[in-house]
């Protein structure tokens, strides 16, 4: 491909070498024009293409220049000039595709990062796990007085015209209503107003209970940053206020949550619900407003015990998660089959979740699944220690915090934090 004799670095089919990407030539006007070949080919192929002109020439007694020979031979032409010109234009195609082959030989190349070449003789189980979270932080340009630009503040017709975040968040609340992993309790709204708070921005009012007994609640509606995400001072504030209000219960409306913002579940009389919006309403604009999606969903907090083991050791075992049930109000606890996978974090830092111990508690014989799945035989027993509700035994942390997190079946996640000493 580029003229070149192949590296002899070894090649040793490591995935942690990276991919190999299919690539194009990116071919430019400068590498044409400094590409010294170009003047080899030409002339390499002149000596061949002169001659038969000449000769051509000769036979119809013109005086054709090389860009005045017409591509296709007349048929009143003899035999002898309709040979000569078949034979210089078989060499001029020669030469242009020298000359091409050359060009995209010396051009710089791309690389189609979305087109790694597949090897289908391997099964990809999983990759390294990676937590990771939308930047907090809002872009701005400069402009040529080095002055910001922040287009929020643009004044436009057609900014202004467009729906703000809260009120996007707050239309879609209004249809989908709250949801927990059990369809059955959900929180459906009987009207959701706009709140003139600092924190609460709308007054939700929905039934709690079934039948004549149901009893009308008001919920106060707190919606986190479009890009950041929701600490534990915040909900306190936000669950003051609606306290001050005179509100039943809080629920908070954000895309992510800080480790120490799931415990934080009550704050004096008023329950704090912690709903995980769907990162889809980033797109809400795109989206058809159903109510049909899994756009905002409660989950509870993690019920963990810690075990002691042989040498000092600990062990963690999930008992399932406890979950606020708006429909009773009353705080229910699910066994582990809600849970389709933990994480244990066994040395926390109290700034990035590690994941150093992982777990599945996926239903239906996932071990048969996987077999099926990698086409091989598994060892049953180490399979065993990860299709388990209890963690393998680890030290205590240096940090003296641990950080356990469980995900549900529905894709939402929640993360507690324990001392461990």
């Amino acid at each position: 491909m580029t003229r070149t004799a192949p590296s002899s670095q070894p090649t040793r089919g490591n995935i942690r070498q990276g991919f190999v990407y299919e690539r194009v030539p990116h071919i430019t006007l400068k590498s044409i024009a400094t590409n010294a070949e170009i003047d080899v080919i030409w002339e390499k192929w002149q000596a061949t293409l002169e001659p038969l002109r000449e000769k051509l020439n000769a036979a119809l007694k013109k005086q054709w220049h090389e860009w005045e020979i017409s591509r296709e031979a007349d048929s009143k032409w003899p035999d002898a000039a309709k040979t000569l010109h078949a034979d210089w234009w078989q060499a001029r195609i020669a030469r242009q595709k020298a000359i091409d082959a050359s060009i995209a030989a010396k051009a710089e190349f791309e690389y189609l990062y979305d087109k790694p070449y597949p090897d289908n003789r391997t099964v990809r189980v999983a990759g390294p796990f990676t937590v990771e979270s939308l930047s907090p932080h809002r872009v701005l340009g400069v402009d040529e007085n080095d002055g910001l630009i922040d287009p929020a503040s643009e004044p436009g017709a057609e900014y202004a015209a467009r729906q703000t975040f809260p009120q996007m968040i707050l239309e879609n609340l209004r249809t989908a209503g709250v949801q927990q992993a059990h369809r059955d309790a959900r929180i459906t709204f009987t009207a959701l107003t706009p709140w003139p708070g600092d924190l609460v921005a709308a007054e939700g009012r929905y039934m709690e209970g079934d039948g004549a007994a149901a009893i009308e609640r008001r919920a106060a509606i707190f919606i986190g940053p479009e890009f950041g995400t929701v600490t534990r001072p915040d909900l306190a504030a936000a669950a003051r206020e609606a306290g001050d209000a005179g509100f039943d219960v809080l629920i908070a409306c954000a895309f992510n949550y800080e480790a120490h913002a799931t415990e934080f579940s009550k704050l004096g009389r008023i329950p704090v619900l912690k709903a995980r919006m769907n990162a889809d309403l980033h797109m809400a604009e795109d989206l058809k407003n159903t109510g049909k999606g899994n756009l905002f969903v409660i989950f509870g907090e993690p019920d963990i015990t810690l075990l002691p083991a042989e040498g000092g050791r600990v062990r963690v075992k999930v008992n399932g998660v406890d979950v606020f049930d708006p429909s009773t109000g009353e705080v229910r606890s699910d066994g582990p089959d809600g849970i389709a996978c933990w994480f244990i974090d066994s040395d926390y830092n109290e700034e990035s979740f590690f994941v150093r111990h992982a777990y599945f508690l996926g239903a239906n014989d996932p071990y048969g699944a996987l077999k099926t799945t990698l086409k091989a035989e598994i060892d049953e027993e180490a399979w065993a220690t990860l299709h388990s509700d209890t963690s393998r035994a680890f030290d205590k942390p240096r940090s003296g915090r641990i950080a356990v997190k469980v995900i549900n079946h529905l894709g939402d996640e929640v993360m507690k934090v324990f001392r461990v000493v």
